[in-house]
């Protein structure tokens, strides 16, 4: 199946099997995200030690990235997976789904609402679609490549470089206890130089609030592929540049997205005070 080309007012502009692909990413992920907002039980509590509330969590998030692969699967039995929960296929069409069937699983146990549905679509290994699910927030991103990128209905920009002292600065921890020494450090040294800091738990949510000008930066380590290929090409279609150290795509060492003018200084901060490594 070829989708006509789409580029009506509040969709990002998609021709051929981009727009095939950006048809069945929303789909997937409003599928998956009706899945996890209606299926979590209403007492989910937080445990002290691994016990069944972690066991619940853990089988929504294989629960949601099954009705993902399967879904996509069915319409384009010859793409590619790679997904959190293990969902690992080469295919034959050059299309890979990278897929976080639930980015911001603490926020998900925990009853915040800031977690998120992670589809992109890459070809040959660059990401042509994404799409950001937020049930909790009753928000889509969607981004093309060269196509733009929209949050309900509305074009998406990122705000325009502000001085490093006035810039709102997301980023995430690991919860590897050596690691999270490393990055408070760098936090130590970058929050008196910015007007403050945000952790909201969920990179594809963040990379998404970047493009919407909802956050003028966000950096973090230690993502991997399926939490950062959505969100990512969502935050540089709306006008953001996205990177690593400097010189260097996005990656687990180091994942930086801000406007032109912010994204230099900041990323050379982040290279300087060593917040790539432990």
């Amino acid at each position: 199946m070829t989708a006509p080309a789409t580029g009506e007012p509040g969709r990002p502009t998609a021709a051929g099997e981009d727009a095939e692909l950006l048809e069945i990413a929303l789909e997937a992920a409003r599928k998956a995200g009706a899945l996890l907002r209606d299926g979590r039980p209403a007492d989910l509590g937080v445990a002290a030690t691994k016990s069944s509330p972690i066991d619940v969590v853990t089988e929504m998030d294989i629960a949601a990235e099954k009705l993902i692969t399967s879904f996509i699967g069915r319409l384009r039995p010859q793409d590619g997976f790679l997904g959190e929960e293990g969902a690992s296929s080469e295919g034959t069409s050059g299309i890979r789904w990278v897929i976080d069937p639930l980015d911001g699983t603490v926020n998900y146990l925990y009853g915040l609402p800031s977690w998120s549905v992670s589809i992109a679509a890459e070809r040959d290994g660059e990401a042509v679609v994404g799409v950001v699910e937020a049930p909790m927030r009753r928000e889509t991103y969607q981004a093309v490549k060269g196509g733009g990128a929209y949050v309900e209905g509305v074009r998406a920009h990122c705000r325009p470089a502000p001085d490093m002292e006035h810039a709102l600065i997301a980023t995430g921890f690991s919860y590897l206890r050596e690691r999270r020494v490393a990055m408070a450090e760098v936090v130590k040294v970058l929050l008196p130089q910015v007007r403050d800091i945000r952790r909201g738990g969920s990179a594809a949510i963040d990379l998404a609030d970047v493009g919407c000008g909802r956050l003028d930066a966000y950096y973090e380590r230690g993502l991997h592929p399926w939490d950062m290929a959505a969100g990512a090409l969502f935050a540089r279609e709306a006008g953001a540049l996205t990177g690593g150290r400097p010189g260097l795509a996005p990656a687990e060492e180091l994942t930086v997205a801000a406007p032109p003018g912010l994204f230099e200084p900041l990323q050379q901060m982040l290279e300087d005070l060593g917040a790539w490594h432990d």
